[in-house]
């Protein structure tokens, strides 16, 4: 059971951070349920790097967004929720400009959240990234 939907986190994420979709809708909340969220980017021009592939910056905020949409549907709508930290593996190119990241929560406190986030392109298990964070989250 989480504390907020699908529908619900959507909501926030789009009325709390808005900016997050400057220049058209690329980040898609999927799906959320125990402990568990999915995140998929649809990456255009803004996102890319020399080479023509997604850049390290967009997979770090897909990771990062993904992981605090994941947290927001298990505690409810807590906007001062913070990124403590971030540890991000880069294991392969990503193939085109669709990926899909894949939230588990590991801890789920009172006072901090720990997850992984495992990033991978669309058809594939392979994965394109990989990555650490803990969250802070404010007294209630």
């Amino acid at each position: 059971m989480t504390a907020m939907t699908l529908a619900e986190t959507c909501d926030f994420l789009d009325r709390e951070f808005p900016q997050m979709q400057a220049g058209g809708r690329a980040y898609h909340l999927e799906a959320v349920g125990p402990l568990t969220a999915r995140m998929r980017l649809h990456g255009d021009a803004r996102f890319l790097r020399p080479g023509g592939t997604l850049s390290g910056p967009s997979m770090m905020a897909l990771a990062d967004y993904a992981l605090y949409a994941a947290i927001l549907a298990q505690i409810g709508p807590v906007a001062l929720a913070v990124t403590t930290s971030l540890t991000f593996n880069f294991l392969r190119k990503p193939a085109g400009l669709v990926l899909i990241a894949d939230v588990t929560l590991l801890k789920l406190g009172r006072r901090l959240v720990v997850g992984e986030v495992r990033i991978t392109a669309p058809g594939s298990d392979d994965l394109v990234a990989q990555a650490n964070g803990t969250y802070s989250i404010p007294p209630r």
